[in-house]
């Protein structure tokens, strides 16, 4: 009685394990989701975010420096002594004394300065705001072509959801099939017409059968997970399943397609060549001249929180940098550089891509070739099935051979499937390619 407990409980804790919602739900919905709950779109996106907030520090090359500070200092020092006193307006004809000025007593000093620093033209800062903002471009379009990747990525993964369960029914079509095909044999055997090794090949195909069907499940919930995954969305307890089946949709594909240049990861890399020349322009900009205006408000006293003495501090200043060492000098040559390497990745990257597309092309017309090729091996498969049951249904045929040919039908039914999904998989990277 014991035992039959132990095997009730531990029957209920797997079912409660291995329990799990099975949740409808089409392409369309998924793909109004993946945009804003895609974690490798919220980086790219997180990315362009980033660039913009560099960005704002540029608004320095436009915007007033102001500082404020509030000062105390106590010093006997002849020369700081002499002027805190001057600054606080307190001079007097005793302070010119040789022995005061020599041996001054110490005295506080309270300082309340506001500083003021507005740049007017500085051309370096001018170019490096243009490549600023270059970049944010650039990180906006890679952005876009983020999210027309995790499309793709989403309709192979929904497509690979979609095959699972397609191969799942097809084995258990395969398993209802071998079921009465093993109910005939039961009865032959029983009758003493067939041997026993016959009811014992038909049990191997059977278990056989039985271990693709849990393979196949184990697929159709990698799949769910994955797609989940895509969608940030917690998988316990939860599988997906397709409103729509796998179906073949037919496609025109251009035999020698041309590279849209228009493409946004390629306008990305074009647009990056803007930058690298806007960053040289800065380089150069180093040796122009800079004009800034600055400023100063000053209020002094002896005592703290007093302001009984000010006094102000105005001025434009026209600087030159006439030699820095060949800092700048070098920064255009590394500048120059990564421009003519970007420029030859460029170049690499968009033969890659011509070589990508052209493949993507040809594998499309390979799988297409593929489809209709197994598509007439399983019509041929069914129709040899059918007639070889009717001949073991007469006693014509043996029950391995039934066996066989209902193998060789399921068999055929799933490269089918697989090409299905290899064309339609190769159609939407080729549409990925193109656009």
């Amino acid at each position: 009685m014991q035992r039959v407990w132990v095997l009730i409980l531990s029957l209920s804790l797997f079912q409660n394990v291995f329990s799990q919602d099975t949740i409808r739900i089409s392409k369309t919905e998924l793909e109004q989701k993946i945009l804003d709950n895609n974690l490798q779109v919220k980086m790219a996106q997180k990315e362009a975010e980033l660039a913009d907030a560099e960005l704002l520090g540029t608004r320095a090359m436009y915007l007033p420096n102001i500082n404020a500070s509030y000062t105390f200092s106590n010093t006997n020092n002849p020369l700081y002594a002499f002027g805190s006193k001057l600054n606080q307006e307190r001079i007097t004809m005793t302070d010119f004394n040789p022995d005061n000025l020599n041996s001054p007593k110490s005295i506080s000093n309270f300082a309340t300065k506001l500083e003021i620093q507005q740049p007017i033209i500085n051309m370096d800062a001018v170019y490096q705001k243009k490549a600023g903002q270059v970049k944010s471009e650039v990180l906006k379009i890679k952005s876009e072509r983020t999210k027309e990747y995790v499309q793709f990525e989403l309709k192979k993964a929904y497509m690979t959801l979609q095959m699972a369960y397609k191969m799942a029914e097809t084995l258990e079509n395969a398993r209802t099939t071998t079921l009465a095909n093993k109910k005939v044999i039961d009865n032959y055997y029983k009758n003493g017409i067939i041997q026993k090794s016959e009811v014992l090949y038909m049990d191997v195909r059977l278990k056989e059968i039985e271990n693709y069907i849990q393979f196949a499940k184990s697929n159709v919930k990698n799949a769910s997970d994955y797609l989940y995954f895509l969608l940030d969305e917690n998988y316990h307890n939860k599988v997906l399943k397709p409103l729509e089946s796998l179906e073949y949709q037919e496609n025109i594909v251009e035999n020698n397609p041309t590279l849209n240049i228009n493409r946004k990861d390629l306008q990305a890399y074009q647009k990056s060549l803007e930058a690298y020349d806007l960053m040289i322009k800065s380089s150069k900009a180093k040796f122009l001249p800079k004009l800034n205006a600055f400023g100063s408000f000053e209020m002094y006293d002896n005592k703290i929180a007093q302001f009984d003495a000010n006094g102000y501090l105005a001025g434009i200043q026209l600087s030159w940098n006439v030699f820095d060492g060949l800092k700048a000098k070098s920064e255009q040559q590394k500048f120059k550089a990564e421009l003519s390497k970007a420029q030859t990745e460029i170049l690499q990257y968009q033969k890659q891509s011509e070589l990508e597309l052209n493949k993507t092309s040809r594998q499309v017309q390979d799988a297409e070739n593929k489809v209709n090729l197994t598509k007439l091996a399983w019509e041929q498969s069914k129709e040899a099935y059918r007639i070889r049951k009717n001949r073991y249904d007469q006693g014509l045929e043996k029950s391995a051979d039934l066996l066989t040919s209902e193998t060789q039908m399921s068999q055929k039914e799933l490269e089918h499937i697989q090409a299905i999904f290899e064309y339609n998989t190769a159609v939407e990277y080729y549409k990925f390619l193109k656009n």
